[in-house]
């Protein structure tokens, strides 16, 4: 019995459901189908355009086209042939991707973006503020959004391990495609330096790198943006307020005296800068006996919310207590592993909280509720 071979538009139906792992798009709509034929042997030759040549993704590229037209009746064998854009097409690429927008503009400094901006600060080092960027990044992305992780810690970036990135990033014309780990696009300043070489640079190079990571990055259609900031009130976080003045600050601190008060400061930022803070999350709140199950206040108590209240009285406005993660040493291993706790045991005590804290800052949908639309009353 003859079984009839997939016709052209049954090919093209099975390679629309083929999606570019950075573009995170149809590669029927990007233009990197080239060819794809069926022999009468039932050999199926599908030609794929690469943006760049030595493509870091070439091989997920080539097992998602595989999989997909070998489900095709009558298919027996995929062949798939790779090529390499023109700078023509890389072009008509980049502007189907931007429209006619003009270079380096930050798409979520428009006043029409729906894009959660979240800059997560805090008034010192070691207080876990990476680990907390990369947990809720992780959490949110399960929970079925689109997030992007800005690594703006530039002298003391960790993100990309914490997160599991095993790629560089590839550029295309002038756009840089960011890398993903865990449905989470990741950019920082440690995927271009090499062998761990030290980043020494001054407040200008700073604020250039972070305006080059805003505009020149394709992120896409983004829900939420977390931006880990260096700790402090430095330049990073002035530059951040300058090129996205609607991002919100999310404040990490510890429970104890000297966090809180340092804490207090990266939060009152906001005053200078008019930026909303989002709320106050704790880290290290206490350690959860393994025999007893009493609490260890290792670092004190009460820092958080301490911090809570004072934001609140100095702004004017209400800042929450978001949450108090408890000490798990799997959270410190999933960092160092690339597999955060939120995913590797989301029921866990730390866990829980984080989730609890994702909710907080996602739980509204996004939308055009409460935006200005720049409309006002006909008059008669």
């Amino acid at each position: 019995m003859t079984v009839a071979l997939p016709t052209s538009d049954q090919l093209t139906a099975a390679l629309s459901t083929v999606i570019d792992p950075e573009i995170r798009r149809p590669v029927t709509e990007l233009g990197m189908v080239k060819s794809a034929t069926v022999g009468p042997d039932g050999v199926a030759h599908v030609g794929i355009y690469l943006t760049v040549s030595g493509c870091p993704m070439k091989d997920t590229i080539t097992e998602r086209v595989t999989t997909a037209v070998g489900a095709l009746p009558g298919v027996q064998r995929v062949a798939v042939e790779l090529d390499v854009m023109s700078t023509e097409q890389r072009q008509q690429l980049q502007t189907q991707l931007r429209g006619d927008a003009p270079e380096r503009e930050i798409p979520f400094a428009k006043p029409g973006s729906l894009t959660k901006v979240f800059a997560v600060a805090s008034g010192k080092g070691g207080v876990g503020k990476s680990s907390i960027t990369v947990n809720l990044a992780a959490a949110m992305a399960q929970k079925g959004l689109n997030v992007g992780v800005l690594d703006a810690d530039i002298y003391g970036f960790s993100v990309p391990r914490m997160l599991g990135v095993q790629h560089r990033p590839t550029q295309v014309e002038s756009m840089i495609m960011p890398p993903s780990a865990h449905g989470v696009k990741v950019i920082s300043i440690g995927m271009f330096t090499k062998d761990n070489t030290p980043v020494v640079w001054r407040g200008p190079m700073l604020h250039r790198a972070l305006q080059q990571f805003l505009a020149d990055v394709y992120w896409g259609d983004l829900d939420v943006l977390l931006m880990d900031l260096p700790p402090g009130t430095g330049d990073v976080a002035i530059s951040v307020a300058q090129l996205v003045p609607s991002a919100e600050i999310l404040v990490v601190t510890t429970p104890q005296l000297a966090a809180q008060e340092v804490a207090e400061r990266a939060g009152s930022i906001a005053l200078q800068t008019h930026q909303r803070i989002a709320g106050v999350v704790e880290n290290m709140s206490f350690l959860e006996c393994p025999h007893c199950s009493d609490r260890i206040e290792v670092f004190g108590s009460g820092g958080g919310a301490a911090v809570a209240s004072s934001l609140s009285q100095r702004l004017g406005a209400s800042v929450p207590l978001l949450g108090q993660v408890p000490i798990d040493v799997r959270l410190r291993e999933g960092g160092d592993n690339g597999a955060p706790l939120v995913l590797s045991d989301p029921t866990a005590s730390a866990a829980r909280v984080l989730l609890d804290v994702v909710e907080s800052l996602t739980g509204k949908p996004r939308g055009l509720a409460g935006m200005s639309l720049g409309l006002s009353p006909a008059r008669r």
